[in-house]
């Protein structure tokens, strides 16, 4: 073999620094779903995740400088309320959700999925009117009832899984699931109408139990009712029974867990208390994925946001691998979008960078408890699809003294005309 073969052969087999866009320098990457948890670089080209390595060459990409900081795939929100086009006032399907873009990127949230503000009757009302008009990407689950939740009177009644089955073939790139919610009579008709669209259409249901009564106790619905991979979300809510006497966790939690129901956290305005997820944590009872219900309400309240939720749990003591396990690569296994939520070479290029703050922190429930931490988290960058989506401390920029002395003027469109003396 030449020496000129073997240069070119050497040549090919290396990656060129210029196929990349751009390549965060340095971080800490956690990525759970390939057991990364350790210093590496990430090349992104076209949208992609192009490397993950320990020394990328950046050539002329674009570089991000990631020391210091956290670098993670960029965070799926299992339960949101974004249906904000309907102009109903005081409506999870209407003023009381929130609009996509202004929220998620901020707080390094990449893909939101909606759980049930629409019903079958209005979701494709949903899709046209918001889900195809935002950046960020959002998924939906599809309420049991027709009209969604409009309000609670709405989702009493109204059941047709056959209905939800239709849309969700019809849909299946953004229907990810069934949802049944805020269900106030004594029997099991909603979950369990529920529970057939999600069989017939091979999607999961998400259940917010709402009403606790005594006809219909909570470990039915878990034990009896919900399928392997369906999800219970809410589930750190005061009325679900954590703990006896003792201060141990009920046995009912475990055997569910054990044939595959799934846990959500569900934080809300009002589903979060700190006596049942303080020990459920402590006793290693950690959830399976993390997530809001992100609502004006909830957002204004003690949830805040999906950082302020995952460093809440921080505080409970769940490691910190743990929390982006449950934020990023589980919701992706629990909606069977397992394309999402790493930072596999080849995936798109959904990132987010965070800053891990040291100090004395404290963090509220929904009904007037607290604790304390040390940690929280700041999302500092966030990529979607490869772009700078949310960059907090003007990281992609440059010192403006070494700009060219007009630069933010565009040439023949912007005329200086020099002030009178």
């Amino acid at each position: 073999m030449t020496c000129m073969m073997r240069l070119i052969l050497a040549a090919a087999a290396m990656p060129l620094a210029a196929q990349y866009d751009l390549v965060l320098k340095g971080g800490r990457v956690i990525d759970p779903r390939n057991n990364v948890d350790g210093p590496r670089d990430v090349a992104v080209r076209a949208g992609r995740i192009a490397r993950v390595a320990a020394d990328i060459p950046a050539g002329s990409a674009q570089v991000i400088d990631a020391r210091g900081l956290i670098v993670t795939p960029g965070l799926i929100d299992l339960h949101v309320h974004v249906f904000h086009t309907t102009g109903i006032a005081g409506a999870w399907a209407g003023d009381s959700s929130v609009q996509p873009d202004a929220f998620s990127y901020r707080t390094g949230v990449t893909t939101m999925v909606d759980a049930g503000s629409s019903g079958w009757r209005n979701f494709e009302t949903f899709r046209h009117t918001v889900i195809d008009r935002a950046r960020t990407r959002v998924l939906a689950m599809i309420n049991i009832a027709g009209l969604g939740m409009i309000t609670d009177v709405t989702e009493q009644t109204d059941f047709d899984p056959r209905a939800v089955a239709r849309l969700a073939a019809k849909h299946k790139d953004v229907v990810v699931g069934v949802k049944s919610a805020h269900y106030q009579k004594p029997d099991w008709l909603s979950v369990d109408k529920a529970v057939e669209a999600g069989t017939a259409a091979g999607i999961p249901v998400m259940v917010d139990f709402g009403y606790f009564l005594r006809e219909r106790p909570f470990w039915q619905l878990v034990l009896e009712h919900l399928r392997p991979g369906d999800i219970y979300t809410h589930m750190f809510r005061g009325p679900v029974p954590f703990t006896g006497a003792d201060g141990k966790l009920y046995g009912y939690l475990k055997k569910a867990r054990e044939r595959g129901v799934k846990f959500d956290v569900g934080h809300g305005g009002g589903s979060f208390v700190l006596r049942n997820a303080a020990p459920a944590t402590a006793q290693g009872f950690y959830p399976d994925t993390i997530s809001t219900d992100l609502h004006s309400g909830s957002m204004n309240g003690a949830m805040i946001d999906m950082p302020a939720t995952m460093s809440k749990m921080l505080a409970l003591g769940m490691p910190l691998p743990e929390v982006i396990r449950a934020s990023t690569w589980a919701p992706a296994q629990s909606i069977r979008r397992e394309e999402l939520g790493h930072l596999s070479e080849g995936a798109v290029a959904d990132v987010a960078v965070w800053n891990l703050m040291q100090g004395a922190f404290g963090y509220a429930d929904a009904a007037g408890g607290r604790v304390a931490g040390t940690q929280r988290l700041l999302c500092e960058l966030t990529l979607r699809a490869g772009a700078i989506a949310w960059d907090w401390n003007g990281r992609r920029a440059s010192d403006f003294r070494a700009l060219p002395k007009d630069y933010g003027i565009r040439p023949g469109v912007d005329h200086i005309l020099t002030p009178p003396r």
